[in-house]
């Protein structure tokens, strides 16, 4: 609850500065003047570019298990689901959060996720694939990796930082619609074709670089849930673990849940590295291997 208060409070604060700037530059007038109120207009954003993300969020598990085929593990029918259902407990019990739905889906590569909307109902699913090519303490090293990410309430504070960024690229679109319009195409009777036209253009463009603050975002906190595995399972099986991986680093079969497997595949050259939800595995270790 305090990391949504803090991401709630600093998204209304840079909405207030973002006021105030446009205010000192006279944008206001200008959008007033234009039939635009700046305040119904920030309102606006903020509820369309929370929404979707919200929504998101609160449906997650329920959109997870249905896209990914996950079989929620109600009673252990095996010795293999007991010991995974036991793992995630011990586990859970170590970080301070609720037991998690533990779920199987197949796939034969070998990867995890957690969702949730909160840090007490949250899932944790594991592919066959990843039960098959993993011993005991690479396992416990993943299921530690996921349950760092619920602890951290990194679902949350991924999808407040989405709203945020949705929020800005709404608000300044249409704000760059408004100034184009008028001013280089002099339209003063209402909004023309070259209004919606580059409202679309401006919120493609900026939805790449809010895209790039994202994937930023996520990338860090692969590393903290990577220190998090380590804490919980030991150091050299979390390395075990993604050395493992490298054999076979490929992203989940829904690319929806991509951001939140243990590994999301792909490659890491170029302008494609900012657009990566992981950190390539190969720094990943190499910042273990530092880790004091």
């Amino acid at each position: 609850m305090k990391r949504i208060l803090l991401f709630l409070a600093t998204n209304l604060a840079i909405l207030l500065v973002l006021t105030l700037v446009v205010r000192i530059l006279g944008l206001d007038g200008y959008l007033a003047r234009a039939g635009t109120n700046l305040g119904s207009l920030l309102v606006l954003a903020a509820i369309f570019g929370f929404g979707g993300s919200l929504i998101s969020l609160l449906l997650s598990k329920w959109i997870a298990k249905r896209a990914m085929g996950v079989r929620v593990i109600e009673q252990p029918t095996s010795p293999s689901e007991q010991w995974l259902v036991a793992a995630v407990r011990a586990h859970a019990q170590a970080a301070g959060i609720g037991m998690p739905e533990v779920g199987v889906f197949q796939s034969p590569v070998p990867n995890a996720f957690a969702t949730g909307p909160r840090r007490d109902s949250a899932l944790v699913a594991v592919s066959t694939g990843l039960l098959q090519r993993m011993n005991g303490d690479e396992l416990r090293a993943v299921l530690g990796h996921e349950i760092t990410h619920v602890s951290n309430g990194d679902m949350v504070t991924l999808t407040l930082i989405q709203g945020v960024v949705n929020t800005f690229v709404i608000f300044l679109s249409y704000i760059i619609g408004n100034i184009v319009d008028r001013a280089v195409f002099g339209n003063r009777q209402g909004r023309g074709i070259a209004y919606t036209v580059t409202v679309l253009v401006s919120q493609l463009v900026l939805g790449v670089f809010a895209t790039l603050i994202v994937m930023a975002f996520s990338r860090r906190r692969e590393f903290r849930a990577d220190r998090g595995g380590a804490r919980l399972a030991g150091r050299e099986n979390m390395i075990a673990a993604l050395e493992r991986l490298k054999t076979t680093d490929q992203p989940l079969p829904s690319s929806q849940f991509a951001a939140f497997g243990i590994t999301s595949g792909g490659g890491t050259r170029g302008f494609r590295r900012l657009f990566m939800s992981h950190p390539p595995l190969d720094e990943r270790i190499a910042a273990l291997r530092a880790a004091t």
